[in-house]
């Protein structure tokens, strides 16, 4: 198992394509395991296509030619959804962040997640200019 970093991140090296996104979602510690798992079975059921890799200790997910659209990590007491073009969705991600596009959602142990909402989130974010500054 790859060692945690602080807040239980996965440290998994960057490297394309599903094999390193599978590693790091198998190392997130506890409950936080079966969230990845949920998080990357809707996000490759809402988008077939998706193109996947690890950057900076967290999974990326995108469209080939068009950008990144989602990431997530783990920290203590929840796992980090940012949803890097999150100020275009509708309803918007409830959490803001420095970045004025982006919007985060934050999962915590004890939430009841919503797949509708994520899926549309998902969907929405897939279909919008994705960030290229993380190759």
């Amino acid at each position: 198992m790859p060692p945690l970093l602080s807040g239980g991140n996965p440290q998994i090296a960057k490297a394309d394509g599903d094999a390193p996104v599978q590693s790091y979602i198998a190392a997130m510690p506890g409950w936080k395991c079966d969230v990845g798992r949920r998080l990357d079975a809707l996000i490759v059921r809402t988008v077939p296509d998706v193109r996947k890799a690890v950057r900076w200790n967290s999974p990326f997910y995108g469209i080939e030619g068009q950008g990144w659209f989602l990431t997530f990590h783990c920290f203590t007491k929840y796992v980090k959804v940012a949803f890097l073009n999150g100020a275009s969705l509708r309803p918007l991600p409830p959490v803001e962040s420095k970045d004025p596009s982006t919007r985060y959602f934050h999962i915590h142990e004890a939430d009841h997640l919503d797949d509708e909402i994520m899926a549309s989130w998902i969907k929405q974010a897939s279909e919008l200019p994705g960030e290229h500054l993380f190759r």
